[in-house]
């Protein structure tokens, strides 16, 4: 069963050498660059949800720290949903996942993340993650 109203994301990162990391996937229409979403379950929280759709789209586990690092308002029109997006840290990935075949996923420089992201909403996230990491 599905919580109707809201939605739930995480920002997946990695710190490589001293430089933040974003994973990024695709979009299976457009194909375009974004971060793992999806309804949050009935019997999870949200930062739970979050953590099961990065896993069953980007084959990536992480850190249990639950930290909400933001929200936005996703869809159009009526349609509109609250996503709560959460910060997680990547403690695993794998290539044998549920969306490989649909979907593709690429680490990316946080700089190279904010430009290729075109959702201005999320793209404000993780520009505020930037600054947070490199005050």
């Amino acid at each position: 069963m599905i919580t109707e109203s809201i939605q739930s994301a995480v920002v997946p990162y990695r710190i490589s050498g001293s430089e933040l990391e974003i994973l990024l996937i695709t979009s299976i229409k457009k194909k375009k660059w974004i971060i793992p979403k999806g309804y949050v379950e009935y019997s999870l929280t949200p930062f739970e949800s979050a953590k099961k759709e990065a896993f069953e789209e980007a084959g990536i586990t992480g850190s249990n720290e639950t930290e909400e690092i933001g929200e936005y308002l996703a869809g159009k029109n009526e349609n509109k949903k609250l996503v709560k997006v959460f910060l997680m840290k990547v403690l695993g990935q794998i290539d044998d996942y549920p969306e490989r075949n649909l979907r593709k996923r690429k680490w990316f420089s946080i700089n190279e993340a904010i430009q290729i992201v075109e959702n201005e909403s999320i793209k404000n996230i993780l520009m505020n993650l930037k600054i947070r990491f490199n005050p």
